[in-house]
Order: C-alpha cells, then sequence, then structure tokens
C-alpha cells in the first residue's frame, strides 16, 4: 500500500488550521489535510476548560472576519462560547472531511529527492509537498521543576487539564503560580474551598475588565445589519491599535495604564500589606497584563493568603517555601502557563537536523512564517509574527492569506520548492531587532516569555499591526531561492 500523499499538511485545527483550512478551499486548493492530535478543532479552546476561562480580547475583534458572529453573549466570550464558535465554523466551511483527528505527528523530515516532507503520525505516515506548522503557543503545559513535584500525596493538576471529576468544595488548596490562567480560576475557586494559598512569585499587572452582557437589541442588530458589527470591530481595532503600541510596547506612554492598573488595585485591595505583595515592580506590557475585576477581591477574602516566599519544595502534604514554612494543602493546582515555544516544533526536522523548536533560541524567522534551511515549510504565528497589541486572529489572518498565496505562486508558476533566502531573513531579524530596542520587552525590568534567555523580545511583532497587514498581503517570490519542479511530479500537483 502506497504512502498517502497531499499537496498541503497542516498541523493543528485550531484557529490557525481552521483560517488555513478556509482559505486553501476559497483558492481551490483542496488538496489539503489538517492533522489534529486532538477529538475536535478549536485548539488552545478545546483543551483550557478551567472555571472562568475566557478571552481577553472582545468578542467582536477575537473572530475570524469571514465568519462574524453577532451572537456573543457579552464584551470577553467565554471559552464555551469561543469553542462553540471555532466547531461552527469548521462544520459550516466543510473542513472537517480534511482534517485527521486523533492524529499527532512525531517527526516530519525534508526529501530532497522527492521534494516533500515525509511525516510520521500516530496513525500511520504520509507526504506533503508543503508543511505548515498551525500549533499555537499555548498548547503544552508548563511545569516548573520543583524538587518533590512528584512525591505529593494529595490531589495535582494543571489548569490546561483541568480535573472537573475532582471535588475542591471544603478542600485546603494551594494555587501555583499567579497568570492569565490563574487570574481567571482563582475567583471561581474561591468560594468553594475552605482555604486557598496562592503561590505568586511575580505579581501581575491587572487593569478593569469593564465585561458587560450583549443586550438583546444588539445581538438581533448584529444579525439584521451586519455592517453595525463591521463597525464595531472597526472601532475596537483601532482603539487597540491607536492605544495599545504606545502605552504597551513605547515605554514613554506606559503612564496612563500604569496609572489605571495603580488605581484599580488601590480601588479593590484595602490591605496594605497585601497590596504591597500585588505591586508589580516592572513596567506594565514587558510581561503579559490582564484584564479583571474580580481577581483582587478574591485574594481580599478571609480564606485566601497570598505567599511571596519562594517554594523550596513540594512534599507529601503541600508546598514548603524557603523560611521553611511548611503549607499543608489537599490539591496543587499549577497555573505555571505553557511551554513557549511548543514542544511539538521539535518534531519538524530541517536537513541540517535542526529542528524547528532549535529556531526558538535565536528567534528568527521571516515575517514569522518561514525560516531559512527549512524548505517548503511555513509556520503561523512564529518568531515576529505574534501581535503584543493586536488580536491574535488579525495576525493569524494575515498570515494564512500570506501562505495560501505562496503556494498558489507555486502552482502558477511551477515551482517545486521555496526557501527564504539568509539574507531577507537576516535583514528581517536586524530590523525586528532594532525595533525592538528600548520597547517594554527588553527594557522592562522582567522575564517572560516574551523574551529569550538574553531578555531580548524573542517573537512579538514590534510595529503596527496595519504594517504587517501590508508586507503579507502577497507572497513576494523573489525573496525566495526556488527550484522547479522535477518530474515527475507527485499526482497533487498534476
Amino acid at each position: 500500500m502506497s504512502t498517502p500523499h497531499h499537496e498541503v499538511a497542516v498541523i493543528g485545527a485550531g484557529f490557525s488550521g481552521i483560517a488555513l483550512g478556509v482559505g486553501f478551499r476559497e483558492a481551490g486548493i483542496e488538496d489539503v489535510v489538517i492533522l489534529e492530535r486532538g477529538d475536535d478543532v478549536g485548539g488552545v479552546w478545546r483543551e483550557n476548560t478551567y472555571p472562568g476561562c475566557a478571552c481577553d480580547v472582545p468578542s467582536a475583534l477575537y473572530s475570524l472576519s469571514f465568519a462574524p458572529n453577532p451572537d456573543w453573549s457579552r464584551t470577553y466570550a467565554t471559552q464555551p462560547e469561543i469553542f462553540d464558535y471555532a466547531r461552527r465554523v469548521a462544520r459550516e466551511h466543510d473542513l472537517e472531511r480534511h482534517i485527521r483527528f486523533q492524529t499527532e505527528v512525531t517527526d516530519a523530515r525534508w526529501d530532497a529527492d522527492a521534494q516533500c516532507w515525509q511525516i510520521t503520525t500516530t496513525r500511520g505516515a504520509l507526504t506533503a509537498r508543503v508543511l505548515i506548522t498551525a500549533l499555537g503557543p499555548f498548547g503544552d503545559p508548563k511545569l516548573p521543576d520543583i524538587p518533590g513535584r512528584d512525591t505529593f500525596a494529595g490531589t495535582t493538576f494543571h489548569s490546561a487539564r483541568w480535573s472537573h471529576d475532582h471535588e475542591l468544595r471544603g478542600e485546603r488548596v494551594a494555587v501555583i503560580g499567579t497568570g492569565a490562567s490563574a487570574v481567571q480560576f482563582i475567583p471561581e475557586i474561591q468560594p468553594l474551598v475552605d482555604r486557598l494559598t496562592v503561590f505568586q512569585r511575580t505579581p501581575t499587572w491587572v487593569l478593569p475588565r469593564m465585561d458587560l452582557r450583549a443586550p438583546a437589541a444588539q445581538r438581533a442588530l448584529f444579525r439584521h445589519v451586519p455592517a453595525a458589527q463591521r463597525a464595531l470591530r472597526g472601532l475596537i481595532y483601532t482603539v487597540i491599535e491607536g492605544l495599545g503600541l504606545v502605552g504597551f510596547v513605547d515605554v514613554r506612554f506606559r503612564a496612563p495604564y500604569e496609572a489605571a492598573g495603580r488605581f484599580q488595585l488601590r480601588r479593590q485591595v484595602a490591605d496594605p500589606e497585601l497590596r504591597a505583595k500585588l505591586t508589580p515592580d516592572y513596567m506594565l506590557g514587558c510581561a503579559r497584563a490582564v484584564l479583571a475585576d474580580r481577581y483582587f477581591p478574591a485574594l481580599g477574602q478571609p480564606n485566601v493568603r497570598v505567599v511571596t516566599d519562594p517554594i523550596a519544595e513540594i512534599t507529601p502534604r503541600g508546598v514548603r517555601t524557603a523560611d521553611g514554612v511548611e503549607h499543608q494543602v489537599d490539591t496543587i493546582i499549577w497555573g505555571t502557563g505553557f511551554d513557549v515555544p511548543p514542544k511539538r516544533h521539535r518534531v519538524v526536522v530541517s536537513p541540517s537536523g535542526e529542528t524547528l523548536a532549535d529556531t526558538a533560541a535565536d528567534a528568527r524567522s521571516y515575517l514569522g512564517t518561514t525560516l531559512r534551511g527549512f524548505p517548503n515549510l511555513f509556520t503561523v504565528l512564529g518568531a515576529f509574527s505574534a501581535g503584543g497589541n493586536q488580536s491574535a486572529l488579525f495576525m493569524i489572518e494575515n498570515q494564512v492569506r500570506y501562505v495560501v498565496d505562496a503556494v498558489r505562486t507555486m502552482r502558477a508558476q511551477g515551482v517545486g520548492v521555496v526557501e527564504v533566502r539568509p539574507e531577507v531573513e537576516e535583514a528581517f531579524v536586524a530590523e525586528m531587532r532594532e525595533r525592538s530596542e528600548g520597547s517594554v520587552w527588553e527594557t522592562g525590568g522582567c522575564n517572560s516569555y516574551y523574551t529569550d534567555a538574553n531578555g531580548r523580545n524573542q517573537g512579538l511583532w514590534p510595529n503596527w499591526s496595519w504594517e504587517y497587514r501590508r508586507r503579507t498581503r502577497t507572497f513576494d517570490l523573489d525573496s525566495y531561492e526556488t527550484t522547479p519542479v522535477r518530474e515527475p511530479a507527485h499526482a497533487a500537483l498534476a
């Protein structure tokens, strides 16, 4: 039996994979397979089901432009709504026939002679002329390497693998980490537990969320007058674009945002000792800021204690901190974020033996979509293409347009292989480095997944998002080294 071959293989069926599937279908490119390790679409919105899980971008903007949803129930959609939306878009565009569920890619290597990628999965092998990684940055939960982590006798789980069968009511619970996920689930579990101990390494900048229910009249208007929702989407985009870049990237304009964060803290935390623990000592924006109205009030409740002493070890009975105190608990919930870049990037191997994950150390790419040394490989949300001040879906759609046009151009001009020219990638990285100098990411005084071990921006787009849209409008074939299709070509290109 011969190995199945496809013109395009996509890894991941989250929003990136869905957008790619729709983009290729609209371009008339049908020989596309989407390889998804889970049992449904949705990616991060399928896997993160913790209480309170929601988006921190307004729903009107955190949606695909070609699939508006007039029925968002509130300003910021919750996980169940977003997951249902992703499934509806995939169903309405008939993408499920392209998706291979419960199919995890375990190895992908370039075959120069056959001009294709040899892909190994948990459900067999296949080949593809073009390989696209559509793996979001929040798919692989991160567990810190704390001594004794596996000795704990109680229940433990990561927020991204929430144990819904485990009853927290009346328990002594430890939450380790205070990132975006923890900020959302802590207010949900606080009223249930007997005692909640929150272990905080770094305080988080918290800004007012102002989350409102969408009136029925508004939803009806959006259903009957789609232009009204497009106008709201444009307004939100403009506000985020106009305020986000100067407030979160350019350190000269951060003062109003930090003032709003300090006001939120003073307004919601009366205890001066607790307020001191929750006050960041770094610039707003150099790590991910969050929007929340219930987090600080939850931390101020009588059954909650915020511990800032470093964790020394996990014991069978709880958590021991550096001051020698053992905090006895029944359950530990890890709110410690994700491996960025995803561990799954290690399975994509270049002809020289370099993995896609290896390139993260240098934070290199061209437009966040291609890398030298990786022929016919495209990435979504690669280095320097994630929006530090804009909806991820806006950036994703720009990259999808670029990648689809690349495959269309290869077809039209009989190109079998494309690989970005080294000098083009080097010039792009140099430009990104120059624009990142002096940004809040590199001078803000904190460490986060935004930066590498040397404190340099390792992946955010340091410019206006409309400028990124302009530069990815069409595939610039002249930036690539090309090889004609070698005969006999695979049937997919016939």
